[in-house]
């Protein structure tokens, strides 16, 4: 990275004294030189265009004037992509990297009101539509001739969707649908780009033919006409006001009073609905979670690379701030010094790298399984389901709590809009609600856990994910502890498989006394989303000590001893945090937690060295990074100077207020 401007001299110390070879890690995490380079291209190609350049600070712009922005950026960016597609003749995953990568919300910090129509409602439609439907509709949305979004979620239901209000009747005499929102909590609430700026939707209704509910159905309604942009008869629109963050998204609401739409727009690839009313079940109910699934396995990579930003602004300036005199007479030393600062950052950069690879392999996994139900194979569906609804809740929790623990780090100018934190913290917290909200995703885990424990009791194979309840489940006596990594990883293994079990013996035992499966279940469920984030965590800590493995074969020495440093951290600072857990459920002992106490500090004091090298490596460009605190160069002050030079109220002097309100207060005249 070069920089015109003198870097800070603390900053470039820390850099000179890095142990390993920052640009190999960055080749690393990017899957290759080759990839660094191309994504370094693409950045500069992007960025060269200057879309991200505000006249104005966006965070002074009006609700709407920030609505308008994200629009012209957002077809300034398409436009854009499009070209880039042409030029390089490469599909979706250039769209995929500008939209969820860190270059796109570089350019549309607050939101896109676009992100829909290329996440959820393309994908709809290639995983969900006929052939016949493709043609018709595929080749319009990839050139945006029409913009869609994906109305599921209504203002009385989000995560359960069985319960959905909208409905979609069958009327055979004129081979349409009746579309209908029958209560005021049906109507559609929170799609992205519905408000004002798509045209199109695929809509999720409750379907009725002949007189029956056969459950929801997505189907594709036009909102607006193709040339005035006006909404069409029968459809009742808006948008439903400013929010903690994501104020570009252009969240809508959406109503409908009997609009009519042709049989034909109903997607049909597994449920369909022939021309005299009569309905033909899909294969399986499940395939209709495609879509939801595939959203989740991108989630898991978007927050990794907001706390990718969130750590490398926190490091940066853990640098260069100067504070306090622990020794009397001695200089104030670098806040990056204090072990506390370094609890608190060097979990954040092992973090991006277990989420990371976690990411990787179930988006492996996930390609595998879609190829599989493709050839008609839904035996791995409910194991993916399984682990793509806890993945997607403990990443962005854990994301969200990651970067609040970096704006604390970096005290009062964390708070500042100009660290970047904020609007951060905005996104990444959206995402334990979206795309189902974090209690229910770990629920849904849970009942796949019970039925495996069940299994596993049964004598019945288990799924490579879940194969550890078995030993627990057979009642074998726990092992004596391992204080390794190994060891440690084990421990939490028979944490989630102890807890599994509990939920099952509390269930049972309720169930005994009279109570109903469900009430019993209800009665259970901290325990259940307990029994589930421990096994997510056990997933993560095997993913990325297995993950790392493989990958450290061919690097150096130097950067395999911080790699390896860093997985250490990860599964000690996580022994750390669940040590009532271990007590519980393994035979750990005061002797092994205050070893691992010591290890943790020592881990510490040897990644200090390396901090800011193994954040430099993620290599996050100052246009995207958008913080005053982390650049490149490390000029803090400066940067927020400048950046509280560019408020509206130091345009004058004297604000107007004055002469209005506070001198005739001061004077007694008000």
């Amino acid at each position: 990275m070069t920089e015109a401007t003198k870097v800070n001299p603390d900053l470039q110390r820390e850099r000179d004294n890095c142990t390993f070879n920052v640009t190999e890690l960055t080749n690393l995490i990017d899957g290759g030189a080759q990839k660094t380079e191309e994504r370094r291209k693409r950045e500069e190609m992007v960025l060269k265009e200057g879309i991200h350049l505000d006249e104005v600070p966006s965070e002074y712009l009006s609700h709407k004037e920030k609505y308008e922005l994200a629009v012209k950026k957002a077809c300034y960016l398409f436009k854009m992509i499009r070209r880039l597609q042409e030029e390089e003749n490469t599909g979706m995953e250039n769209y995929q990297e500008v939209l969820g990568g860190s270059l796109g919300s570089a350019i549309l910090r607050d939101g896109s009101p676009l992100t829909l129509h290329y996440v959820m409602f393309i994908p709809t439609i290639m995983g969900q539509a006929t052939v016949e439907q493709q043609v018709l509709w595929i080749g319009r949305a990839f050139n945006c001739d029409i913009i869609g979004t994906y109305a599921q979620t209504e203002l009385g239901h989000g995560t359960f969707i069985r319960g959905l209000e909208t409905t979609a009747t069958y009327d055979p005499d004129t081979k349409e649908f009746v579309l209908h929102s029958p209560t005021l909590t049906s109507y559609k609430w929170w799609p992205g780009g519905l408000a004002h700026t798509a045209n199109y939707c695929i809509v999720v209704a409750q379907l009725y033919t002949k007189g029956q509910c056969h459950g929801i159905h997505p189907f594709i309604v036009q909102l607006r006409d193709e040339e005035t942009h006006m909404p069409l008869p029968g459809i009742k629109i808006g948008e439903i006001g400013a929010k903690l963050g994501m104020n570009g998204t252009n969240n809508g609401f959406l109503g409908f009073d009997k609009v009519r739409i042709p049989r034909e727009h109903m997607l049909m690839k597994n449920a369909k609905v022939l021309e005299d009313g009569t309905y033909v079940r899909a294969p399986s109910s499940k395939l209709t979670y495609g879509t939801m699934m595939f959203v989740r396995v991108v989630l898991v990579n978007d927050v990794c690379s907001y706390v990718a930003k969130a750590v490398t602004i926190a490091t940066r300036y853990s640098a260069v701030r100067h504070q306090s005199q622990p020794k009397p007479d001695e200089p104030e030393p670098q806040i990056l010094d204090y072990v506390t600062q370094q609890h608190k950052l060097a979990i954040g950069i092992a973090t991006v790298h277990a989420l990371r690879l976690s990411a990787s392999w179930i988006w492996n996994m996930y390609n595998n399984v879609t190829a599989e139900l493709d050839a008609g194979d839904l035996e791995r569906l409910p194991e993916l389901h399984a682990l793509s609804c806890c993945l997607k809740a403990i990443s962005t929790s854990d994301a969200a709590e990651t970067v609040e623990r970096c704006r604390l780090a970096c005290g009062g100018h964390g708070y500042m809009l100009a660290s970047s934190f904020p609007l951060m913290y905005g996104m990444v917290t959206a995402a334990c609600t979206y795309e189902g909200e974090n209690t229910v995703m770990l629920l849904q885990t849970a009942r796949y856990l019970v039925k495996a424990w069940q299994q596993a009791k049964g004598g019945n194979p288990l799924t490579p994910t879940v194969a550890y309840i078995a030993s627990v489940s057979a009642g074998r006596r726990s092992p004596p502890w391992d204080n390794t990594v190994e060891g440690i990883i084990h421990g939490f293994q028979q944490v989630a498989a102890g807890k599994i079990g509990a939920c099952v013996a509390n269930i049972e035992k309720r169930q005994r006394t009279g109570m109903s499966y469900e009430d019993a279940w209800n009665m259970t469920s901290v325990q259940l989303t307990s029994a589930s984030e421990a096994h997510c965590r056990a997933f993560i800590l095997t993913t990325y000590f297995n993950e790392t493995e493989n990958q450290i074969k061919a690097v150096s020495p130097a950067l395999r001893a911080v790699l390896l440093q860093l997985v250490d951290l990860y599964v000690v600072y996580w022994a750390l945090q669940r040590v009532g857990d271990l007590l519980r459920f393994t035979s750990i002992s005061e002797r092994d937690i205050e070893q691992l106490q010591s290890w943790y500090e020592e881990l510490l004091i040897k990644l200090r060295v390396n901090a800011v090298g193994l954040v430099d490596a993620f290599d996050i460009r100052d246009e995207i990074l958008h913080s005053a605190l982390g650049a490149y160069d490390g000029r803090v002050y400066e940067r927020l100077m400048e950046e509280a030079l560019k408020s509206p109220l130091n345009a004058q002097p004297v604000n107007q207020s004055f002469h209005k309100y506070l001198k005739p207060f001061m004077q007694g005249k008000l």
